[in-house]
């Protein structure tokens, strides 16, 4: 076909427009469209109805995430039913379509993952603390897989709605064995994640709330993803660690069953020390601390040097904050007891010179 043949052919002014059937194909998508929203209105009437029936929070959860998509779902069959009567609509809706219905899926299989995440983790409310953590790792990164799996589906199924990557697609499934190779090859460190994150949610080495060591920062754990957890310290600051790391390494778990700890506090006193008193100082002053939990508390001398002996002062607590307090409170309190009651205890390091002191300005005796 000639370039002159192209130009007569589009050609605006040879272009010819029914406006009456472009009106009633209007007029009828907007009375279907019409219809649909009032069979929504009736539909979720009757089940906010059901839903009061009902004590428990779990269906409002539910209802209240997939009403907007279904909302939408319900706009999109009503198009559809009428494009089946009209062949020019078809021929204009179905395109866009295949787009719409994958996407229409997707967000009612997202919202009803988010729905049923929301529910699990408002049972686990008053559940042990313990079992709490256990259950909010495994929802979280279950919910993220779940997620990325409806994502990519809904994705693919869009992409293979397009005639050419469809034909792609065969085309590579007709190479399956190739294929597999180069994805399998590109995606490793992906799916290296992946199955970190389904092993941490499995087996639970850390989990949410944990208070874990790792590279030599202590914090807590606040999320798990699949590819990385993050940590907060003390300080506020956030780390950022690879879920892998917490298998492929050593890290330290705090808090793995119950956060009762034993912590020490070390004192390097002057071996004329008395140790006798600042024992019985020490559990006297423990034992009667609010934050002492009642299961440790003893002192021992750890080390002996020509110079100095060291004295190892452990102590228990419910929590690892708790026990943080008490061995500072224990730290400051046996100090101020040393200086008041034992100050020959406390080393001193001095310079003796044989013949005493030479005052400024004068010369050394002969």
């Amino acid at each position: 076909m000639g370039c002159r043949a192209l130009i007569e052919r589009y050609n605006p002014t040879n272009w010819s427009i029914d406006w009456g059937a472009v009106m009633a194909s209007g007029l009828a998508v907007f009375v279907a469209i019409t219809l649909a929203y009032i069979a929504y209105l009736i539909v979720f009437a009757i089940v906010g109805r059901l839903i009061k029936l009902s004590d428990s929070h779990v269906d409002d959860i539910i209802v209240t995430r997939v009403r907007k998509p279904i909302k939408w779902s319900f706009f999109a069959i009503a198009v559809t039913l009428v494009a089946q009567a009209d062949p020019a609509l078809r021929e204009v809706w179905e395109p866009f379509a295949r787009f719409l219905r994958p996407a229409l899926l997707g967000w009612i299989a997202y919202n009803v993952v988010r729905g049923l995440t929301a529910i699990m983790e408002l049972r686990m409310a008053d559940a042990d603390p313990l079992a709490t953590r256990s259950r909010r790792t495994r929802i979280a990164v279950m919910s993220r897989i779940a997620t990325f799996a409806i994502i990519l589906i809904t994705v693919g199924l869009m992409l293979f709605s397009i005639p050419s990557v469809r034909d792609i697609g065969t085309t590579m499934l007709a190479s399956a064995g190739i294929a597999a190779l180069a994805i399998g090859a590109a995606a490793q460190p992906a799916l290296k994640s992946l199955i970190a994150g389904i092993q941490v949610a499995l087996t639970e080495p850390m989990r949410i709330g944990d208070l874990v060591k790792v590279d030599g920062e202590t914090g807590r754990v606040e999320e798990v993803h699949m590819s990385f957890v993050t940590v907060r310290t003390w300080d506020e600051r956030l780390l950022v660690v690879p879920t892998s790391r917490f298998l492929d390494e050593t890290f330290e778990n705090w808090s793995r069953t119950n956060e009762a700890l034993t912590g020490t506090v070390f004192l390097h006193l002057d071996p004329i020390a008395d140790v006798e008193p600042i024992r019985a100082e020490f559990e006297a002053f423990v034992t009667a601390h609010e934050l002492y939990d009642g299961r440790n508390c003893m002192l021992l001398m750890t080390e002996a040097y020509p110079e100095s002996v060291e004295l190892r002062l452990a102590m228990s607590a419910d929590t690892i904050g708790d026990l943080w307090v008490l061995r500072c409170a224990v730290r400051e309190h046996m100090l101020a007891w040393l200086r008041e009651h034992q100050p020959v205890a406390l080393i001193r390091h001095r310079l003796e010179l044989p013949g005493g002191h030479t005052k400024a300005g004068e010369a050394p005796a002969p």
